[in-house]
């Protein structure tokens, strides 16, 4: 069973959100926090697999809980779950360790697959939130400041980077490169830690930022 914590402002939509995915054999939904400080507490108590989070709350936003929940429970997953697909609302979730982020008219059977992914590990978006990403970093020609690790990356490491970015999974990383599964996540935790990133979504946000500016 997966553990689902559902966290917004809204008491009809966690009902509503509880009602649908509580149909789902594997999904367990454990509670439910009007806001993000109360999100935190819940987590704390209840030990969620992972955490549907709204961004826009009062008390506490959303983005703040996330990197507070990111920071003191990280085998926790955060799955954005939001009205909202502004630039700024989607960089600032992925940034404090937001696992995915979703809109509020997915439908119950994706959400419920997207719970899934993230819980296995994997990132989530909505349709065209990458892309945004993307853009908007091909609109930035100011250069950041590469980690001392980029250097050491292999020409393989490069390829899988460039994949995650993309959003493929382990999986699909190993059919496209004809490698093991168990090789791409060597290949992942290696370029990880060389580049002092957290995980997969840290990695695609790095990716999406760095890899077309040296590449034009």
């Amino acid at each position: 069973m997966i553990r689902v914590l559902l966290v917004d402002d809204q008491n009809i939509i966690r009902q509503g959100l509880k009602a649908l995915l509580q149909l789902e054999p594997d999904l367990q939904i454990v509670g439910d926090a009007e806001n993000g400080q109360t999100a935190i507490q819940q987590v704390s108590a209840l030990q969620p697999d992972v955490v549907l989070m709204d961004v826009r709350m009062p008390v506490m936003d959303g983005v703040a809980a996330t990197q507070a929940i990111a920071q003191q429970f990280p085998s926790t997953k955060v799955l954005v779950l939001t009205t909202f697909d502004e630039d700024e609302y989607v960089t600032a979730a992925l940034q404090n360790g937001a696992a995915g982020y979703l809109l509020k008219d997915t439908p119950s059977e994706e959400l419920a697959n997207a719970i899934r992914t993230v819980h296995r590990g994997y990132t989530q978006f909505a349709p065209g939130i990458l892309q945004k990403l993307m853009v908007k970093t091909s609109e930035s020609p100011v250069m950041p400041d590469l980690p001392a690790g980029f250097a050491e990356l292999t020409p393989r490491e490069l390829e899988v980077l460039r994949l995650i970015a993309q959003g493929a999974s382990n999986r699909e990383i190993a059919k496209t490169l004809y490698i093991s599964e168990g090789t791409v996540k060597n290949h992942v935790t290696n370029l990880l830690g060389r580049l002092e990133l957290r995980d997969r979504t840290q990695a695609a946000i790095f990716a999406n930022s760095i890899l077309p500016l040296l590449e034009n």
